[in-house]
């Protein structure tokens, strides 16, 4: 649950591409095969060539966190929207908040933190293959307060789009897989605090907090799930956040990915060494199919708290040089705090993929 690899991803897939860029990367991937074609039988305008290159720049580019096009999408955000539109992280269909409490020292044992993060992913795997389509999300949120002593919130939540059918029956299925992780209560999320001030990389909530949040673009292999004390209970923490949205993909789907992840590292990777690294990725994946495992796209978030703005600035540091530390990458989403510090709350389950650019 604290760990970013519970099951197996593809770097296209982890980067949770919008629908309008996926649109756009499918179009120009037509468009260029379609050039290709037609440049055999009669050469086509110079233009077209510069059109297909354009696009590719916007996609694949990327100064920073985000390709060109994802900044220029931030941009436009950034001028039409000051407030989280109500209907961005409601969207239609069943939706299910529990609070989880694992046995005490679970995330401190090494052997039963390995079960737990195994008997989690079979649980991703089960709610992946219940529908033909990619669609059910599970959102994990992990908030932290550290004083005298630390005090815990942990939730689960699942949501089933209405459009796949079938949610009550998924989710008191999925209910049980998440009551053998631990005790499993039923939680009601409070409702989400409306942003009253907007700062440079922070907002103020209609509560009196303040809040920056950032979303984790990289973290190294050998993690082995114990984000949790990394990020939430290192020394000098204050209050913190994390939420981690895993969306598991079908069977039928993980395969493809897997196919074309390998095609294009054949294909596009003139690097011998990367190609290398990527073909044992490659075949580790295979194997993991093979026994039943199933690709799963994931975004995690972090959000530090403070009473004032020169609290969360600091607390915003101490976070960078704890991640630093640890090799872990944090994109602060210049222009999208206002939307962004929901996801590390239950509230973010049900998120349109692409709301966090």
């Amino acid at each position: 649950m604290y760990s970013l690899t519970p099951g197996y991803r593809i770097p296209g897939l982890q980067r949770g591409l919008s629908p309008a860029e996926s649109l756009v990367t499918k179009t120009n991937a037509g468009v260029g095969a379609s050039l290709l074609t037609a440049a055999a039988i009669t050469p086509p305008p110079v233009w077209t060539f510069g059109a297909v290159g354009a696009a590719a720049a916007l996609v694949n580019c990327a100064p920073g966190p985000r390709s060109l096009a994802r900044w220029a999408a931030v941009g436009y955000r950034r001028l039409r929207e000051r407030t989280a539109p109500s209907g961005v992280f409601a969207q239609p269909g069943a939706t299910v908040t529990w609070g989880l409490y694992l046995q005490h020292g679970t995330m401190q044992d090494d052997q039963r933190r390995a079960q737990f993060h195994a008997a989690f992913s079979r649980a991703l795997t089960f709610a992946g293959g219940q529908a033909r389509t990619a669609g059910v999300q599970v959102h994990v949120t992990h908030h932290a307060t550290t004083g005298e002593y630390t005090d815990h919130t942990q939730t689960v939540s699942v949501h089933v789009p209405r459009s796949l059918g079938g949610g009550t029956r998924i989710l008191d299925t999925m209910e049980g897989e998440f009551a053998a992780l631990g005790a499993l209560a039923s939680y009601t999320p409070d409702p989400i605090p409306a942003v009253a001030e907007h700062g440079p990389g922070w907002v103020a909530l209609e509560d009196g907090r303040y809040a920056a949040t950032a979303r984790i673009t990289g973290w190294p292999e050998e993690t082995t799930g114990d984000l949790m004390p990394k990020l939430l209970l290192g020394p000098g923490s204050a209050e913190r956040s994390l939420g981690v949205i895993y969306r598991p993909l079908p069977a039928a789907h993980s395969r493809r990915s897997a196919k074309w992840q390998q095609a294009a590292s054949e294909a596009f990777t003139t690097d011998k060494v990367k190609q290398a690294s990527e073909g044992l990725a490659s075949t580790a994946t295979q194997a993991s199919l093979v026994q039943g495992d199933a690709l799963v796209d994931l975004d995690a978030y972090l959000t530090v708290w403070g009473q004032d703005p020169e609290d969360v600035v600091d607390a915003r540091w101490q976070a960078s040089l704890a991640a630093d530390r640890h090799r872990i990458r944090l994109d602060w989403l210049a222009g999208q705090q206002h939307r962004a510090h929901v996801m590390t709350t239950p509230h973010g389950a049900s998120t349109r993929k692409g709301t966090i650019l």
